[in-house]
């Protein structure tokens, strides 16, 4: 039986033409769809002057207003939904702890594309159907479960639903049913490399790891790649979007991630302007859905950062266009006695410290309206403070003060892992 290397290889290799065409008219479908059965998007459109009858698809996109999060959190739960409620066959939510939620309804149609997007990244990473999938993102209001189990459905894997947390018993069963994949957060997929670490012991089966939720470092892949023994995967999507895998993944040639052209229309954008820029600089990443039916977004300004690596077709075979991995977001720089930098640097920084643990935090500590940097973090003995300091200095042009931990001491957290946190002069330990 020869391997699986396309979920839909007619969609996934798509001629510049074939694609162009295909994705203009699902966008002028997906406008004239939204503006008829949502009030939200109906005034949306109008505020801006938009004439839905004469709009001509890819060549006006740019022209239509860009929507946010705080769209969402107004409208919540259901207020942009472009269907009935008896069209509704699932919801899901964002993950954050803080404000109103953002809802995202799915109708049937929805999941199946759900399904198609997340079975197309299963065989980019060369899963194969009836591989061994394990789950260990919740299966729960947070779409991150839900997207790997429906895909994993649809290409016919063995699935092994886990969800989040026990991980001695994770291990067990990846053990116990051989799984070849493993689905995670980054900083989950770190907990059971440490767990393995500590026990001295592997898991001889498992070949891929799809990691997602969460930004992370060229420098973390490889350490998740060695630690586990597996070939590591970069998915991107969020709930705005449909959901994990939505967008698409990072392909075996491991250049880029790829995104799904004929189920997204993206833009990189000036965050400040609004303004496209030019291939291959970095901006804000806006985001037009060109097949879901419930609550299609149109140019949703994401906040995360990336640039266009390439366009065209890529080694893997695939033509969609390839963009970075996200770098940071629009609203998550620091600037610290002058120099603006992201989480994810100090994150690259901390790793190419031989010892270092993948476990640190960020603490920003404001004092008379000064605020200095103070990083904890997990290492072997022998990594000193003035290591970190000198790496630190380094690549960020200064030096935070910080501490150096024991493997297993600094706290950690189920689901996404927290880095950065702020307090006052005085306050205790993070």
């Amino acid at each position: 039986m020869s391997r699986v290397e396309f979920f839909n290889p007619a969609a996934e290799t798509m001629s510049a033409d074939e694609l162009h065409a295909l994705r203009n008219a699902r966008l002028k479908s997906v406008v004239r769809h939204a503006a008829a059965n949502s009030r939200f998007f109906a005034e949306h459109f109008e505020r801006a002057g938009i004439d839905v009858a004469e709009f001509r698809g890819l060549d006006d996109l740019a022209k239509l207003p860009t929507m946010c999060k705080e769209d969402f959190r107004r409208e919540y739960p259901l207020g942009m939904c472009c269907v009935d409620r008896q069209d509704l066959a699932e919801m899901h939510m964002s993950s954050g702890s803080t404000g109103t939620p953002v809802v995202m309804p799915y109708t049937a149609a929805d999941l199946e594309q759900w399904a198609e997007c997340m079975a197309r990244c299963y065989a980019m990473s060369g899963a194969q159907p009836h591989d061994i999938c394990q789950i260990t993102p919740g299966l729960g209001l947070f779409n991150g479960g839900f997207g790997c189990y429906h895909g994993a459905r649809r290409y016919g894997m063995f699935i092994v639903p886990c969800g989040p947390g026990n991980t001695l018993r994770q291990i067990r069963l990846a053990r116990d049913f051989g799984s070849t994949v493993l689905t995670a957060v980054v900083s989950y997929g770190i907990r059971i490399m440490e767990v393995l670490e500590e026990e001295k012991s592997s898991l001889p089966e498992l070949k891929i790891g799809i990691f997602g939720a969460e930004t992370f470092s060229d420098e973390m892949k490889k350490r998740l790649s060695s630690g586990l023994g597996i070939e590591v995967f970069d998915i991107y999507g969020m709930t705005e979007t449909g959901g994990i895998g939505t967008l698409g993944m990072d392909c075996k040639d491991h250049s880029g991630i790829h995104v799904w052209e004929d189920q997204y229309a993206v833009e990189i954008v000036d965050p400040d302007s609004g303004e496209a820029v030019p291939d291959g600089e970095e901006g804000e990443l806006v985001v037009t859905s060109l097949t879901r039916e419930a609550l299609p977004v149109i140019r949703f300004r994401t906040g995360d950062l990336t640039r266009v690596i390439h366009r065209g077709r890529c080694a893997c075979g695939r033509t969609h266009l390839k963009i970075a991995g996200v770098t940071g977001r629009v609203d998550d720089m620091l600037i610290i006695k002058g120099v603006n930098f992201f989480p994810k640097q100090i994150e690259q920084s901390l790793l190419k410290i031989p010892g270092v643990h993948p476990t640190y935090q960020i603490i920003i500590e404001e004092e008379h309206g000064v605020r200095n940097l103070h990083i904890n973090v997990e290492a072997e003995p022998g990594v000193t403070g003035y290591m970190i300091e000198k790496q630190l200095k380094e690549d960020l042009g200064f030096s935070p003060d910080g501490d150096v931990y024991a493997p297993g001491t600094l706290p950690r957290q189920e689901g996404k892992a927290k880095r950065v946190f702020h307090r006052k002069a005085g306050e205790g330990k993070a």
